[in-house]
């Protein structure tokens, strides 16, 4: 393919893009395949004369979109958003193009400066202390990680090499096995799988705090504190707690007012993980439920997730770059460049796990100008207000209950009844496969999760998911013995 053919097949391209997006909604949201289908569709073998465009193209339909589920549609409620705009797919392109590997200055000045400039942005429209802006002169800063998994891992590794180097320059003859062996690292109970597998891949323990229904499934300081103590006395070192804003079964928000001076007290690092809600709080009636962020070391949210920004671009904010910097940076002489002490600069390859890096920083550029904070903020409230519509048509109906508090685009409802009835009814809506949605557990109870997550979907859906789900609600509780 040529520079000619290029512009030919990618305009063919966009308006495939766009045809999809356009008629999303009249695709089955859920994919009716088995595992295994789609071996039989393509050969054993990688073609040795080349395929042409055509049939490439002719087999996208053919084999993928069978097994595609379709997140952007407008009746998936699944899960959590992930972000989809026009102007992201653009400078994904343009990204793609450039095809820089971004992981020091000099291997792509303007990847790298862009990046610290839009999360200097983006530090901004959320109004965080000005200790995690990088600026000119500043000693924090963010970085795009991947995903919200990673930086719950690089936060503990650089919280696990703080704690150690701190041990070893009050006590320089301890061996530093023996502190490894030592620390231990906290979150609640409702945080996210990822913040538990962090911790087995760092090997440190991690312990779950308990939280409680009355409590909205928030960790509350005095039961860290007594966890901290009690681990104190038993001769373990508390170095880290992952506190979530926006918790994965129910978006509940632990007290990081009360939470954060005990971490400062104790010396332990508090990251902060809202992986969904975090694109919420630039809107001025959702930022205080980020208030205590002064008392963190570090803050992650998903842009992915609910501000438009297409996968990946996972933003993450330090209180000191060096915390991040002494924990991962290794300098051979092949990655050296004249610039790299100056202090004007920045080499994200110290600041990650992996050493490549795309040049993830356009998509926000382009989305943050062609939307404006304003689009942004009337987005994020779009969706709550649609929760707010599906909620009302939840409490309107004496069969159904409201599971936990609605604060954000997540409403947790169920059947009143048993698990096993709410089971059945969660079965019968994804067999129907004309919406999508998956269950939690909430202090023992099987619930259903009702997400707003296509960018597209109007009043209109929520309703119609409404009428599917009481229909077949009536249908299984028909079947139940009197």
């Amino acid at each position: 393919m040529d520079a000619t053919e290029f512009r030919r097949r990618g305009k063919e391209m966009v308006d495939l893009i766009a045809d999809y997006l356009e008629n999303i909604e009249q695709r089955t949201v859920y994919p009716d395949v088995e595992p295994g289908y789609l071996r039989s569709l393509i050969p054993e073998e990688a073609p040795e004369e080349p395929d042409t465009y055509e049939d490439v193209v002719k087999d996208v339909e053919r084999v993928i979109m069978p097994g595609v589920t379709h997140w952007h549609s407008p009746y998936f409620y699944a899960y959590f958003p992930t972000a989809n705009s026009f102007p992201a797919m653009l400078a994904d392109m343009l990204s793609g193009a450039i095809g820089c590997i971004g992981f020091s200055w000099a291997a792509s000045p303007a990847c790298t400066e862009l990046e610290t400039v839009m999360m200097d942005w983006l530090g901004k429209m959320l109004k965080l202390p000005e200790d995690f802006i990088a600026g000119t002169h500043g000693q924090g800063g963010g970085v795009i990680q991947g995903t919200a998994s990673e930086a719950t891992l690089v936060a503990l590794l650089a919280a696990r090499c703080r704690a150690v180097r701190m041990i070893l320059a009050s006590d320089p003859q301890r061996p530093e096995t023996g502190i490894n062996s030592k620390l231990v690292a906290y979150s609640s109970d409702q945080a996210h799988c990822s913040v538990e597998r962090a911790g087995m891949i760092a090997g440190v323990r991690m312990k779950k705090i308990p939280t409680e229904q009355s409590d909205k499934y928030a960790v509350q300081g005095e039961t860290l504190r007594r966890m901290i103590q009690e681990d104190k006395a038993a001769g373990l070192i508390p170095f880290y707690f992952c506190a979530t804003l926006g918790t994965t079964p129910s978006c509940a928000f632990d007290h990081i007012t009360e939470l954060g001076p005990i971490c400062n007290a104790e010396k332990i690092w508090m990251h902060i993980d809202a992986a969904y809600a975090g694109s919420s709080f630039i809107c001025p009636e959702f930022r205080p439920l980020l208030n205590g962020i002064e008392f963190a070391d570090s803050f992650n949210f998903n842009a992915h997730k609910w501000l438009l920004v297409n996968f990946d671009c996972s933003t993450m904010w330090v209180k000191k770059r060096s915390d991040l910097i002494g924990a991962f940076k290794m300098d051979p002489l092949y990655l050296k460049h004249d610039h790299q002490e100056s202090g004007l600069i920045t080499d994200y390859r110290h600041w990650q796990i992996p050493l490549g890096r795309r040049f993830r920083s356009l998509k926000m550029w382009f989305v943050f100008r062609m939307y404006g904070l304003k689009g942004l903020q009337d987005y994020i409230r779009k969706h709550v207000e649609l929760a707010k519509e599906f909620e009302s048509l939840v409490r309107a109906d004496q069969r159904f209950e409201i599971s936990a508090d609605v604060v954000l685009g997540l409403v947790c409802f169920r059947l009143k009844g048993s698990n096993e009835v709410n089971e059945t009814l969660l079965k019968r809506l994804n067999n129907g496969r004309k919406i999508h949605l998956v269950p939690c557990l909430l202090s023992g109870q099987f619930v259903l999760r009702f997400a707003l997550c296509a960018r597209t979907t109007e009043s209109r859906h929520i309703r119609e998911a409404w009428q599917l789900i009481t229909q077949l609600a009536e249908e299984v509780m028909q079947e139940l013995p009197h």
